[in-house]
């Protein structure tokens, strides 16, 4: 049976997608304006926000959501100061309580689904670390999750796409139907064509709340063979470690794991919205410097006691913690940040994530988020960011030092037979890029065979892939 969902349409969730708590650039910005990406790296360029995006798309040089990729993935070439924003295109267009099957429009939040079907028993197979993103976004850059080991990607429950082509053309696109061209939308940072519509299958869960386990852990090796064990048994994991700690406690950290808790262990009420905080303003560049981050995970390690956690959790600080603050991205001063987001494959053995922290605190690297993931099955998306192995993602503010530091992680990365994640990236140099994936050839193949100009590009492309600004 197919249904409307009461209050899915665009404009009554009283919140606008996050757009009136200033999670997003205005949306009439003058003309010279600058627009960023989650990092705050920044070009001069503004968005077109039209609601009917079907129409408003031919022509346009690029589309963006609701901008949380955090290098220069959504933002326009220099030579095209323009860009489409899909977040007004948002209506959510069919659900079956049957199946599950969700169809909407590219600029449906992620947050709004969670709102709607949360309390209705119903949660996306994968989410990535915000709910501010948009389905349109989360087929672009392939998302994943703390459930990568047993659900993979975003992409593998996608069942169909609405795109309009370079050429104008308007067509439907899925696993059956043109599948080459749908397997390279998916991961494709949005150079494939404009997405206008997302089909996917929604996960039936027993209740609305986590049921979370957090432990304490002394060292990386200790920490990588705590993940592998939880992956057995739980289907949400995920950790994170103080990557500044040196010695016998390299690599210490908290590991949680997570699953939706059963009716019985669940409280009764539906969990409600939690309160936001925002940061106000830009913070000096020393903030998060060093001695500053070093004293925090001291802190935020020595406070986790006991050893191991039990507790019923709210989904939204289970998922997205960061969620929390507003702005948090103005925490790393004025010249912004870039997150390091690379895997570490399982071929690469137990030692590669300790070679790779040993990199970083011998350069100086200084992260006040150091996330560990592990991750199962590589997608089958051209351009899908994990595979088998380990993901780590640093979030390291911009100094002038900060390209070495990548090249060095990107070579080390490189020998590991590692890649980097696209919707994170800022500074890899194109050689780096090609270098770590085979699969871009074919993906490049089929990206000419439906754009033979490269009519639809971004700032990322011109800088990875050598096209025309």
């Amino acid at each position: 049976m197919n249904e409307n969902v009461a209050g899915a349409q665009r404009g009554t969730s009283g919140e606008d997608d996050g757009r009136q708590e200033g999670l997003h650039q205005p949306a009439a910005a003058p003309p010279g304006a600058e627009l960023s990406g989650w990092g705050r790296l920044s070009v001069r360029a503004r968005e077109l926000c039209p609601e009917d995006l079907e129409g408003a798309s031919r022509g346009a040089v690029l589309c963006r959501g609701l901008g949380r990729s955090y290098g220069d993935s959504s933002l326009p070439p220099p030579g095209r100061p323009e860009v489409l924003a899909t977040y007004r295109a948002d209506r959510l267009l069919s659900f079956s309580t049957e199946t599950g099957l969700l169809r909407a429009e590219a600029g449906l939040s992620l947050r709004e689904v969670n709102r709607l079907f949360l309390p209705r028993g119903w949660f996306p197979p994968v989410t990535p670390g915000t709910q501010f993103v948009t389905l349109g976004g989360m087929v672009a850059a392939d998302v994943h999750g703390k459930n990568h080991h047993r659900a993979g990607c975003f992409g593998e429950h996608v069942t169909g796409l609405r795109l309009r082509v370079a050429s104008g053309r308007v067509l439907e696109c899925s696993p059956e139907v043109e599948p080459d061209l749908f397997w390279a939308t998916v991961g494709g940072m949005g150079l494939t064509g404009h997405i206008l519509e997302v089909e996917f299958r929604m996960m039936r869960i027993p209740s609305p709340w986590i049921w979370s386990e957090s432990e304490r852990v002394p060292d990386i090796d200790h920490y990588i063979d705590a993940l592998k064990e939880a992956a057995a048994g739980w289907p949400y994991t995920v950790g994170w470690i103080d990557c500044l700690s040196r010695g016998s406690g390299m690599g210490r950290g908290i590991l949680l794991r997570g699953r939706w808790a059963a009716p019985e262990e669940a409280p009764r009420a539906a969990p409600r919205p939690k309160r936001r905080f925002s940061v106000p303003c830009v913070c000096p560049g020393w903030l998060l410097g060093p001695l500053t981050v070093r004293a925090f995970n001291a802190l935020y390690y020595g406070l986790h006691v006991p050893r191991v956690q039990k507790r019923i959790m709210h989904p939204e600080p289970f998922f997205y913690p960061l969620d929390k603050i507003l702005h948090w991205n103005r925490l790393y001063g004025p010249r912004g940040f870039t997150q390091y987001q690379c895997v570490l494959p399982l071929a690469a053995g137990r030692g590669a994530a300790r070679r790779f922290l040993q990199l970083l605190t011998s350069r100086g690297g200084a992260s006040f988020l150091c996330v560990i993931k592990d991750c199962g099955a590589e997608g089958r998306g051209l351009l899908s960011f994990p595979m088998p192995g380990i993901s780590i993602a640093l979030d390291i503010a911009v100094r002038d030092d900060t390209q070495r530091l990548v090249d060095a992680l990107n070579e080390l990365v490189l020998a590991e037979g590692g890649r980097v994640y696209l919707a994170k990236d800022s500074f890899t140099r194109p050689e780096h890029f090609r270098a770590m994936d085979p699969r871009l050839e074919r993906w490049l193949e089929i990206r000419r065979r439906w754009d033979p100009e490269r009519r639809i590009r971004s700032a990322q492309s011109v800088r990875l892939l050598g096209d025309d600004p």
